[in-house]
């Protein structure tokens, strides 16, 4: 494909691709009849000159706008409440998300709130929530800004708790976004340690899905192309930026966000703890546990981590080979390879393996995990 116009795809949603795709947003508000939507993104995103260059558009467009940026790195319930709040006491008629993984889930979490007024943790899918899904919601538009989560394309989102800081999943069928505008444009300007953290954020979340245990052939395939599309790209997007490699990390990370649906892993039990305890950024806790994860499972699953190499072009097609990948590609991006670099102790370990054992991510790592097999990952990574 060529990185010079834009494509449509309609998987799982409809996605509108290519440099310039965010200019075509008011004219689908205008087509769909939507005059007033609340705009929720972070407060760095709000400060920047294309999300000012994208309000000043609606608004001459005669689109009244109101944005929501109250939000914090690792999302609260307390955001969503506030979020919604805004929504109704300005009258909006949609929502749009416009952002990395923190945006969108905030965004998808108020698009939920706005019919459903119980409490927010009651549509917790790990507890069955989802059978309260019920309602109608207010019409949802997403634009991201990363390439890392792939949360535009998701049909959940991940908040915390404002007290135990314990992660929930709230999920539903109606929560998937009715159209995604992926301009790759608006990830040029990314300093390179964000580019790099949610860049390995999407390598991992292609690399856990293909190894979840839930059989899902589909998403497979699905996982191998978004690493082959990292593996190509993710070191020129970090320190030489073009339009092709900006454009393969956001289609890659799109992917990675179809592909798990099968299930994630052991690797996102060690880094969610992290962001939850010391507010690490997510794609780099993810960073620097991938080596560690992806060792760990490499017995008993010797034929999957030969796929992922022949993926990766390496010359051994083992599961060692791919984690010396991993330590290498951290080390060309200037991510740290222990997590004492980022503020981890030795104190934290026990709170943190009590935070990895209960986390909903390794069910589905294709071999089981204990919490002395946590506490074990996070010694040998400080």
């Amino acid at each position: 494909m060529t990185f010079d116009k834009i494509y449509q795809y309609n998987f799982p949603t409809t996605i509108r691709f290519g440099a310039g795709a965010s200019k075509e947003l008011g004219d689908y508000l205008k087509q769909n009849n939507l005059s007033s939507p609340l705009i929720v993104t972070d407060p760095t995103v709000s400060q920047l000159d294309f999300f000012k260059a994208i309000t000043n558009n609606l608004q001459q467009k005669s689109i009244s706008v109101e944005t929501f940026s109250a939000i914090h790195k690792n999302p609260v319930k307390s955001d969503v409440y506030k979020g919604a709040d805004v929504y109704d006491n300005t009258k909006r008629d949609s929502i749009i998300g416009i952002g990395g993984g923190a945006a969108l889930d905030v965004a998808r979490a108020i698009v939920l709130r706005i019919n459903h007024r119980e409490d927010l943790f009651k549509y917790d899918d790990l507890v069955g929530g989802d059978i309260y899904v019920t309602n109608d919601v207010p019409h949802f538009i997403t634009i991201p800004t990363t390439a890392g989560t792939g949360s535009e394309v998701g049909r959940s989102a991940i908040i915390a708790d404002d007290e135990t800081h314990q992660k929930k999943i709230l999920f539903s069928p109606k929560l998937l976004a009715k159209i995604v505008f992926a301009d790759p444009l608006l990830t040029m300007e990314l300093p390179p340690f964000i580019t790099a953290a949610t860049g390995m954020d999407a390598l991992t979340h292609n690399m856990e899905a293909f190894l979840a245990k839930m059989p899902h052939p589909m998403c497979e395939g699905i996982a191998l192309e978004g690493i082959c599309l990292i593996h190509q790209s993710l070191e020129k997007a970090v320190n030489k930026p073009d339009i092709e490699s900006k454009s393969k990390m956001l289609i890659a990370s799109l992917m990675g966000a179809v592909a798990f649906q099968k299930g994630l892993g052991v690797v996102h039990s060690l880094a969610h703890p992290l962001s939850s305890l010391l507010d690490t950024h997510h794609g780099l806790a993810n960073a620097v546990n991938i080596p560690y994860g992806m060792e760990f499972n490499i017995e008993g699953f010797e034929d999957k981590f030969q796929r992922i190499a022949r993926t990766l072009e390496l010359k051994e097609e083992t599961g060692e080979a791919v984690v010396k990948y991993l330590f290498d590609l951290n080390e060309t991006i200037n991510i740290p390879h222990k997590l004492r670099a980022i503020g981890v102790k030795q104190e934290h370990i026990e709170t943190l393996a009590d935070l990895a054992i209960a986390d909903f991510a390794h069910p589905n790592n294709p071999k089981p995990v204990t919490r002395e097999d946590f506490k074990n990952l996070y010694s040998k990574a400080i």
